[in-house]
């Protein structure tokens, strides 16, 4: 049994997200779990809707019916996790949790992990992910605060500067 916490998707009744996160934060800290049960959350994302020719922007659920839970797995937290009323069961084959790997955390946009990139400003890169996957680009800046890139990637015979996140970019 590790004792690092890990991310772990648990599954929820639709529209209860919200109602599960309060739960199992007021049951954390009336049973003193903070130390196992660090952090309860459900991404979500800036919408504009137009309702009535009316501009309105809305927090849209990334993951409608799931929430992420940063915690230790052990006895007591997944039983205090699978009571929390709401909760249908965590996601993973049978009953066996299985944590998300941090590259999962990063996609999902539950938690920027940062990242180490050893590329320095002029080498050569691959995109490895994204509209511009398997383009090759000259590095002209890095900005390890915001996990961007920027790049110079040759499209059509014209040099295009591009800004990506490290996770799309690998190096030669």
């Amino acid at each position: 049994m590790s004792e690092e916490a890990k991310w772990y998707v648990v599954h929820t009744y639709s529209g209860y997200e919200n109602k599960v996160k309060e739960d199992l934060e007021k049951t954390v800290e009336n049973r003193n779990l903070q130390d196992m049960i660090l952090e309860v959350k459900y991404p979500t994302e800036e919408v504009v809707e137009i309702k009535d020719a009316k501009r309105k922007v809305i927090q849209r659920k990334v993951y409608p019916g799931y929430v992420m839970i940063k915690m230790i797995m052990n006895d007591k937290t997944w039983y205090v996790v699978r009571n929390t009323r709401g909760v249908t069961g965590f996601v993973g084959p049978g009953s066996k949790p299985i944590p998300l790997t941090d590259e999962e955390v990063t996609a999902m946009g539950v938690e920027r992990i940062p990242i180490e990139l050893d590329i320095a400003v002029g080498e050569s890169v691959r995109v490895i992910s994204g509209p511009l996957e398997n383009f090759i680009g000259t590095v002209e800046a890095l900005d390890p605060d915001r996990q961007k890139i920027k790049l110079v990637v040759s499209m059509f015979g014209r040099s295009t500067p591009v800004e990506l996140d490290y996770i799309e970019v690998q190096k030669l």
